[in-house]
């Protein structure tokens, strides 16, 4: 592992840096390039989905970097998620498998169930999987030894409540949009008392979100086009310039330095050392406390998962 990065261990002994790469919307052959660059600027983390279709360009990019020796298997941390209509116990195992398949691997070190709303694959709502049904099919893959640790990602606070009194194998982590202007304080503090690391995702404010086209050609996220970027916020500013480093940096910085793991997505090789170039310096306590002090009178999701909307287990039916 990239001895700067500091490593996470979660509450079964798995090693988890705290700084990846998240890969949403990297497909085609700039999928490939982009780990492998990663993997040669120091990632060991790399943070994928069914949903990104790119599984198969990160197995070839890691099989290639192996057979070169660059890397081997136990250096990285693969995550990968099943999404809506692979997440239900009667289909998890295959979608896991596949998953495998397509990264060329033997295992991943986390498989999260994306969201906990489970679907047909024509994307219809089914009724009759619960979150707890769920996290029974993530603790057979967990047994099989398919995935070194399991988490979810956008559960909110009472379904995790309601799998801990359930559960045979511990949540390890929990991913979910986390930004300055969306601290997720009540998700932190249920996570703190069951030891669950966090994986935040959108730290950055998500530019790469705007270019998404809908079905109906429009841009998916136009709702969330006037939301303020963090990036331009004044503290993060000041902290940047104190500092001599980017707001990015500042922001990722901030964020590991709360116990939470960062994913940020970027092509660009320049960008991608700096978003893991984040350890020569430090963010002192009080100047993190004032970061987390600019409370917004509503807080801003970029986020809402319009497909799961109306279902039993939407996990945002309070705030829509």
């Amino acid at each position: 592992m990239s001895s700067k990065v500091p490593i996470f261990t979660l509450s079964n002994g798995v090693r988890m840096p705290s700084v990846g790469l998240g890969t949403w919307q990297m497909t085609g052959d700039e999928g490939k390039t982009v780990i492998r660059n990663a993997i040669l600027a120091g990632y060991r983390h790399i943070d994928t989905a069914t949903l990104y279709q790119n599984e198969d360009q990160i197995g070839d990019a890691l099989a290639e970097l192996f057979a070169e020796g660059v890397v081997k298997r136990d250096d990285l941390f693969i995550t990968t998620k099943a999404f809506c209509h692979e997440v239900a116990p009667d289909v998890i195992e295959e979608a896991l498998r596949n998953s495998l398949k397509r990264l060329r691997l033997d295992y991943v070190d986390l498989y999260l169930a994306h969201i906990p709303a489970a679907t047909r694959e024509c994307g219809s709502h089914r009724t009759d999987v619960k979150v707890e049904d769920i996290w029974k099919g993530l603790e057979k893959l967990y047994s099989l030894g398919l995935t070194k640790s399991i988490g979810v990602s956008n559960f909110n606070e009472s379904q995790i409540e309601r799998i801990v009194k359930i559960q045979k194998v511990p949540i390890h982590v929990s991913q979910l949009e986390l930004h300055l202007y969306l601290p997720q304080k009540a998700h932190r503090e249920i996570c703190k008392k069951h030891s669950i690391i966090i994986t935040a995702y959108a730290t950055l404010g998500s530019p790469g979100r705007m270019s998404v086209i809908g079905a109906d050609g429009k841009p998916l996220f136009e709702s969330t086009k006037n939301i303020p970027n963090e990036l331009n916020d004044k503290n993060v500013k000041a902290l940047a310039q104190k500092y001599n480093k980017t707001p990015v940096q500042i922001l990722l910085r901030a964020t590991v330095d709360m116990g939470i793991v960062v994913i940020p997505k970027t092509t660009n090789p320049e960008r991608m050392k700096e978003n893991i170039n984040l350890f020569d310096f430090s963010i002192s306590k009080a100047e993190v406390n004032l970061l987390e002090a600019h409370e917004r009178s509503k807080p801003e999701r970029l986020f809402w998962w319009p497909n799961v909307s109306e279902h039993p287990e939407d996990p945002f039916a309070a705030e829509r």
